[in-house]
């Protein structure tokens, strides 16, 4: 005989509150936005977008395999005039690819950690996700003769030790609020119409200059195109960071 056991309203809501008060005591609660894990004010966070009431954007590119779009994405890139963009790469991908490595750099493309081994951190142990951490950072500052300071971890998948280890080796956490999808080649007006109608002051853009996205090269023309006809203007992530940071400061009394 199987036997259901149904809860009262009022037990439901018992159990509900209950359920949501125990996730905020470990520091974590979900959004409904795409389902994002959402950490509490108590520890470092991740970036998603910043609050600005100028029209800024940052167009973020993950390169972690491939031969093929990495260089006609930066073609692309300067011949619409764009000087400002982020770029973030595995480190096994850059020491593979030095000389496209090397024309970012030499394009003044600020370059972000992707990490070293792509696959889920939060799987990992916590000295993992150190040696993970410093190993793409090592090989990152031997090649660009800078050190990173931003991270987008592979597949964009944290939790609250990847985010504190991450602030202890003085890495930014970076997101994105939209996503171009350009992965999943869903046509190149669909890519476009997507980063378009999702812009938004202060948002950053994930796309992705890897072998899978095939798309991306031909849509990033009318996206930028489209986003300099509605007044953006494009950052790297680190000034649009800075610059979110500069508007909250208070303003001098001058009287």
């Amino acid at each position: 005989m199987n036997f259901i056991y149904v809860m009262n309203g009022r037990k439901i809501k018992q159990f509900l509150i209950i359920f949501v008060a125990a996730l905020f005591a470990v520091g974590i609660v979900y959004s409904e936005k795409e389902n994002i894990t959402v950490f509490s004010q108590t520890g470092p966070s991740a970036i998603y977008s910043v609050t600005t009431d100028k029209k800024v954007i940052a167009l973020t590119f993950d390169i972690s395999w491939g031969d093929i779009q990495a260089e006609p994405i930066l073609k692309a890139l300067q011949d619409n005039d764009i000087k400002k963009a982020t770029f973030f790469l595995s480190s096994p991908w850059s020491k593979t690819h030095p000389q496209i490595v090397e024309q970012i750099v030499k394009a003044g493309y600020e370059i972000g950690s992707h990490g070293h081994k792509h696959t889920n951190y939060s799987s990992l142990s916590d000295e993992e996700i150190r040696q993970q951490i410093s190993m793409a950072d090592q090989i990152l500052q031997e090649m660009t003769g800078k050190k990173p300071t931003l991270l987008r971890l592979p597949n964009g998948d944290f939790d609250k030790r990847v985010l504190q280890i991450a602030d202890d080796l003085n890495y930014k956490v970076i997101q994105w609020d939209t996503d171009s999808l350009d992965w999943k080649n869903p046509g190149v007006q669909t890519i476009v119409d997507r980063v378009v109608n999702q812009a938004h002051p202060g948002d950053i853009v994930l796309l992705h200059a890897s072998d899978s996205s095939k798309q991306t090269r031909d849509a990033l023309p009318i996206i930028i195109d489209k986003l300099r006809s509605k007044g953006y203007q494009f950052v790297t992530v680190s000034e649009l960071i800075q610059q979110a940071e500069v508007e909250k400061q208070p303003v001098e009394d001058q009287s």
